[in-house]
């Protein structure tokens, strides 16, 4: 299951495509020059439960890290994995 990354007009997308379908995907905007709103996170109902959509949160987290950028979560499932991890915790805009 290989992450792909997406640029979209104004933002961009994470997401996990399976014979031609997206199972899995991760939303977010830019905000300004060093700010990603991560808005959105969906994972099929075959993949739930089995950490797809921690590895997409993880993948921003990286993101974020190597472009020097902050994250604002407004998805809920971003905002809670990002706070239960304290290795991801340093990308959280203040």
């Amino acid at each position: 299951m290989k992450i792909q990354k997406r640029e979209t007009d104004g933002g961009g997308e994470f997401f996990i495509e399976e014979d031609g379908k997206n199972v899995a995907l991760m939303t977010y905007k830019k905000s300004g020059e060093d700010t990603i709103i991560i808005d959105h996170t969906e994972v099929d109902e075959s993949l739930k439960g089995k950490g797809v959509g921690k590895k997409l949160v993880a993948e921003g987290v990286k993101f974020t890290r190597e472009n020097n950028l902050k994250i604002i979560a407004q998805c809920s499932f971003a905002k809670k994995i990002i706070e239960i991890t304290p290795e991801s915790q340093d990308v959280l805009s203040a």
